[in-house]
């Protein structure tokens, strides 16, 4: 994989390496940005919005991503809080959606609009923006699966951590052989991959239904039930130390919990509406 792009040396910062995570969250900040930008145009809204949400949910899902992964990791978070604070690594997803929606949220009540509507607006963005960080995630060889012999199997030896035997066991409770030493690197699930490819359905799915005439907040609530059951799914492919509820790991608690949310809230928000289109 390619984890590093290039180095660059600036005057006063010194060597500043520009890696492919970085690069492909900067794209699926600005690729969710483009999405709704157009979308708010469609709806006769003023597209600097779309700046307005992108700053929120950069700052806020940047933070809360970063806050759920110390907690997530509180042993090592007390052991080592600096480098824990520093570590360009540690951003988890749920995190990231907690907080950056609190930070949307707030920039849409700022602007005078509401909620509903805007989630809407948001929720293809969403599926576009989590489908280009995912192939970040493929790039740096993070967030991997279990160990396999088929032929979807990829192995990341310079990943974070690379797929060796010995990681796989200390770092994620694999059960891996005995017999294969730690230092050899393994095949695993691309899980990255995974998520790339049924994200940019669910994107598709929604930017197509978009156009239908429903109430406002339906659009976002079935993306809630897509991208919770889509974790769901990926999951149980995933190499995971947080499997603190059976065979489930602590993301399809929350996965459930999204879905749950979702069905309820469409259920609320009842059938489609007489207007079968709105252009």
């Amino acid at each position: 994989m390619y984890p590093e792009l290039f180095t660059l040396n600036l005057p006063v910062v010194g060597q500043f390496t520009i890696t492919s995570f970085g690069v492909m969250m900067a794209i699926a900040f600005l690729g969710g940005y483009q999405v709704i930008r157009v979308e708010l145009k469609r709806r006769g809204k003023d597209e600097h919005l779309a700046g307005d949400i992108l700053l929120g949910a950069l700052v806020g899902g940047i933070l809360g991503a970063k806050l759920y992964y110390l907690l997530l990791n509180w042993p090592l978070t007390v052991r080592d809080p600096i480098g824990m604070l520093t570590s360009r690594s540690g951003l988890v997803w749920y995190g990231g959606l907690i907080g950056g929606s609190l930070g949307v949220i707030w920039m849409i009540r700022r602007a005078g609009q509401t909620v509903a509507e805007m989630a809407d607006v948001v929720a293809p963005g969403l599926a576009l923006s989590y489908a280009l960080g995912r192939v970040g995630c493929f790039l740096v060889g993070d967030d991997y699966g279990r160990p396999t012999d088929s032929w979807v199997g990829v192995k990341f030896p310079n990943g974070a951590p690379p797929s060796t035997a010995g990681n796989l066991r200390r770092g994620f409770g694999v059960d891996v052989p005995a017999e294969i030493p730690d230092e050899q690197v393994l095949a695993v699930y691309p899980t990255q991959l995974f998520e790339v490819a049924i994200s940019l359905v669910i994107f598709f799915v929604l930017w197509r239904l978009r156009f239908r005439d429903r109430k406002a907040g339906w659009l976002f609530s079935l993306w809630l039930v897509l991208a919770g059951a889509e974790r769901l799914f990926v999951e149980f492919f995933r190499a995971k130390d947080d499997r603190f509820f059976g065979a489930l790991s602590l993301a399809q608690i929350i996965s459930i919990g999204l879905i749950g949310l979702g069905v309820w809230l469409m259920q609320r928000l009842g059938p489609e509406s007489k207007g079968t289109s709105r252009k």
